[in-house]
């Protein structure tokens, strides 16, 4: 049975994903920050019949994120490594000239250092599997340049280039940075308070995009994920 790891599973697009694995005979180990809404989930997804395995901690914490890997090993290994967790920095958004040096920091701990670090232990795992993969949670704004979306914007522009590095220092490996779009999430209605969602995807419209990249494997790569589902 293939294995996953998903940061930030508890909410959101994680436990859509999550979901969506789940139902095609995935096991999964799941990160939150809580354990109590991560348990919930796991506990939800465990009658789809696999193996789900949830870990509460901080990824910015390196003994869990030993733990997440050790975890993946316990079922058998590790195929797909999702980095999904993620930070804004200060919520609601702000210019830069007012965005607080130390919040930013922080979202560089949160949305790169720790997917590198994550990744540093996983690697020997995804390098045995037959299909290893990796997914790395990217933004329109790592490549566009919004106001008052700066500073995550360049958190994500960081990742997506360990991604790309990644992939050629990894060849056998598929290593992909993707732009998910807009969602209706938290973490978006954090971000902009005053904005009407209404129209925004859900996370579980978003997520036939990355079955798709799963099903299909294209090279490694940044991708959004309309684009991922024209891949014949």
């Amino acid at each position: 049975m293939a294995v996953a790891i998903i940061t930030g599973a508890s909410r959101g697009f994680g436990r859509a994903l999550a979901t969506a694995l789940a139902q095609r005979g995935w096991d999964l180990v799941l990160d939150g920050r809580t354990a109590g809404p991560l348990e919930e989930v796991a506990e939800q997804l465990r009658k789809y019949g696999g193996a789900v395995t949830s870990r509460s901690g901080d990824v910015t914490d390196g003994g869990h994120r030993g733990e997440l890997v050790a975890a993946a090993a316990e079922l058998g290994g590790l195929d797909l490594l999702v980095n999904n967790a993620g930070v804004l920095g200060v919520a609601p958004l702000v210019p830069l000239e007012r965005h607080a040096l130390d919040a930013f920091r922080s979202a560089l701990e949160v949305n790169v250092v720790a997917p590198l670090g994550l990744l540093q232990e996983a690697l020997p795992l995804l390098r045995r599997a037959p299909a290893g993969a990796v997914i790395n949670m990217s933004s329109d704004a790592a490549a566009e340049a919004y106001r008052t979306w700066g500073a995550y914007g360049a958190t994500k522009a960081a990742l997506d280039q360990l991604s790309a590095v990644l992939s050629v220092e990894e060849p056998q490996l598929r290593v992909w940075a993707v732009d998910p779009g807009g969602m209706r999430t938290d973490m978006l209605a954090a971000a902009e308070p005053d904005e009407d969602l209404s129209g925004v995807p859900l996370p579980q419209d978003v997520v036939p995009a990355f079955l798709r990249l799963l099903e299909r494997r294209p090279a490694s790569g940044r991708y959004a994920a309309p684009s991922l589902l024209e891949i014949r």
